[in-house]
């Protein structure tokens, strides 16, 4: 399996292979299997096997794939809220150089989990202390670097400013990762990542960002998007679900700033592949360098299924 697309993932063919070679390794059956996601992962639900197969798309993040095992391992154990790893598998599983995960299917269940939703469980989330092994620290600024570093058509101008702005932003994430007290973080909670179990429990799943830092990232995407795609009232009702309006956390201008930069960024690796996305990346980069708040954005996953923020 050997095929990458222009941003140097593997395309959605060679990850479907993977995925029935891994069904057959397992000897559960695949002819119903849908893909789910195709971004920094492949994530497949076979729903007659009752599984999700999850398998990286570069050989340079292993390292988070045993961390989401260790991770997800360590929920388990603590009844958190979160999605379980089928215990019938040896995990990781290596598929051609790649690893993969194997997940428990949760089968579509309505009504569709709220903002409401993500505040109850991010509340429950934060309580349950740090895991005995380490995590790697909040760091918003190194994941766009290594995308900009990776980038094939962004243009010097483009690429000047990124990189600036990530070395303005450094010491100020700095300095929020001292005063956190290294705090569990999901690092990318939003209700995309939430499902609704069909006992009506709520978990939610992507342990990839998971890190320690400060505990207030997990509130920002919710109003940044707000305020981004014109969406309404959505921050109003998390912070009351939570308990807490990161809008007026002192820190907030920073905790945006990140946010924002992760938003942009998502887009670098597939400028040279999806001229839609390169035109909202741009409109994007635009805003920002105009500090123009009032500019509204469309989510990736409009746009092309290959990324979603």
């Amino acid at each position: 399996m050997t095929t990458t697309d222009s941003g140097g993932r593997y395309t959605e063919a060679a990850m479907t292979e993977a995925m029935h070679r891994i069904a057959d390794q397992l000897d559960v059956p695949s002819h119903d299997a849908r893909l789910l996601r195709l971004t920094n992962n492949a994530v497949f639900a076979l729903p007659t096997a009752a599984i999700v197969v999850r398998i990286t798309r570069s050989t340079t993040l292993h390292h988070r794939v045993h961390k989401v095992t260790r991770l997800a391992t360590w929920f388990a154990e603590r009844h958190a809220p979160t999605t379980r790893l089928a215990t019938h598998v040896d995990q990781p599983i290596p598929v051609d150089g790649l690893l993969a995960t194997i997940w428990e299917y949760v089968p579509p269940t309505e009504p569709a989990p709220t903002v409401e939703d993500l505040g109850h469980l991010l509340h429950h989330f934060h309580h349950l202390g740090t895991p005995p092994f380490s995590l790697p620290t909040w760091n918003p600024v190194a994941d766009a670097q290594r995308r900009i570093a990776d980038a094939e058509a962004l243009r010097d101008d483009e690429a000047d400013y990124l990189m600036a702005w990530c070395d303005r932003l450094t010491p100020r994430i700095a300095t929020l990762n001292n005063q956190s007290k290294n705090h569990l973080v999901h690092g990318d909670a939003h209700t995309g990542n939430l499902l609704r179990t069909p006992d009506g429990d709520v978990v939610i799943g992507d342990f990839d960002p998971t890190c320690k830092g400060p505990w207030q990232v997990d509130l920002v995407a919710v109003p940044v998007g707000e305020t981004r795609f014109g969406r309404h009232s959505a921050h109003r009702r998390l912070a009351h679900a939570y308990g807490y309006d990161v809008t007026q956390d002192p820190d907030w201008p920073t905790l945006r700033e990140a946010r924002e930069l992760k938003m942009v960024c998502a887009a670098v690796p597939l400028l040279a592949s999806a001229p839609g996305i390169a035109r909202e990346f741009r409109t994007r980069l635009h805003s920002i360098r105009n500090q123009d708040q009032q500019a509204r954005w469309t989510p990736f996953g409009d746009l092309n299924r290959e990324i979603r923020p």
